[in-house]
């Protein structure tokens, strides 16, 4: 079966698009990427995006923006099929993640109306129309309502295809926000373990903006970091955040690591008297550091040996070179291009999985990972033509 995964995470840089060729064989499922291709969002759609993640945002305003994005996600994949010369006809499934305005794991219980809650904008129906094809998406309410928070959701498929028989293995993701899954040898009785462990680029992407009043949205190669100093002191009180020290599962977002933590940030690098480069340096030390901690608290019960990462982040030379020098040299780092799968094209690539799976109703959740009280299958369907 031939899925399009198709992911636009909370960075916003644009629609990646993974071409996957799957089949089920002896138990196991096999899978090649065929092609990966990440389709920029425009300027004028980041903007109107990042004000819809605005809680007072007008509903009209989302209700019209979930309708246009399945358009364009689909005249996108169009778009990227025609120039790969891949024909819409051998495209089996699409399945998309869609795009998260708000993801709200926790609530106020006591408020009579309030439960945990989840959105993603991209309307599958719309995506169906538009390309005649069979849709799955919104995977993440079923978790919720299996008492899961949700996310992550790509540990399962860490789960699936990347668990080493002969050793621990950390697949680490940052993205936005970045999240990992620790993975035990097979044999071993230690637990999958995976959450979120905080900001990922999301803090250094919303700093490089503020510098250059929007005309660059990250630091390319981590240049901007380079030139800065860390401030050890400011670190360690960046540090004390509530999240970090919260209990798994768990799970974030812009909720937490957005406008408002980014404004509060830039302004106390301001009281400290520190250069923007100080600040983007700061904001990447706070990204390797949380990793880093994380990581370090299963390297002897899960026999971790390497880690493996994906996402924007790896193409961060300074945020990479920071989390080495925290790890202890035993721990290599690496990409998921060592193990056959482009480090941008990771997360596209899981949800086309996902939704092979989801399709032919088998389960496609990871219940250590999210907290949910079982196992589910999740993502809705909306049928093509």
């Amino acid at each position: 079966m031939r899925v399009c995964g198709l992911m636009s995470g909370t960075s916003l840089d644009g629609l990646d698009i993974a071409v996957v060729d799957f089949s089920y064989e002896e138990g196991k499922v096999r899978h090649e990427l065929i092609h990966f291709k990440t389709m920029p969002f425009d300027d004028g759609l980041r903007e109107e995006l990042h004000k819809l993640m605005d809680p007072a945002a007008p509903l009209q305003f989302v209700s019209s923006m979930n309708m246009y994005l399945g358009e364009r996600y689909a005249d996108s994949l169009k778009e990227a099929l025609q120039e790969a010369g891949i024909g819409l006809e051998t495209v089996d499934l699409i399945s998309s993640h869609g795009q998260t305005i708000w993801h709200e794991p926790a609530v106020d219980l006591d408020r009579a109306f309030a439960r945990p809650n989840t959105m993603q904008i991209g309307d599958i129906a719309v995506i169906a129309e538009r390309t005649g094809k069979k849709v799955i998406g919104d995977f993440r309410t079923r978790d919720m309502a299996a008492g899961g928070q949700g996310a992550p959701l790509v540990p399962y498929a860490d789960h699936v295809l990347f668990q080493s028989e002969t050793a621990g293995r950390i697949l680490l993701n940052i993205g936005g926000i970045a999240n990992m899954t620790v993975l035990p040898p097979s044999g071993s009785e230690q637990p999958i373990i995976a959450y979120d462990t905080g900001p990922g680029n999301m803090v250094i992407d919303a700093s490089v903006a503020k510098l250059t009043d929007g005309q660059r949205s990250f630091d390319q190669d981590g240049e901007l970091a380079k030139d800065g100093t860390v401030d050890d002191e400011w670190l360690e009180s960046l540090m004390g955040h509530d999240y970090f020290a919260a209990p798994t599962p768990k799970s974030t977002g812009r909720e937490l690591f957005g406008t408002t933590y980014v404004d509060a940030f830039w302004a106390e690098g301001d009281e400290r008297g520190r250069s923007a480069a100080d600040k983007i340096a700061t904001a990447t030390m706070l990204t390797a550091k949380t990793i880093a901690t994380e990581i370090e608290r299963y390297i002897q019960s899960h026999e971790v040996k390497e880690v493996i990462a994906s996402g924007g982040g790896v193409h961060n030379r300074t945020l990479m070179e920071f989390l080495q020098k925290l790890l202890p040299e035993k721990i290599r780092i690496v990409t998921t291009g060592h193990i056959g799968i482009d480090a941008d094209a990771k997360e596209a690539f899981v949800f086309a999985l996902l939704g092979y799976l989801g399709i032919h109703q088998k389960p496609n959740s990871l219940p250590a990972a999210t907290g949910a009280e079982r196992a589910t299958i999740m993502g809705k369907i909306a049928y093509g033509l």
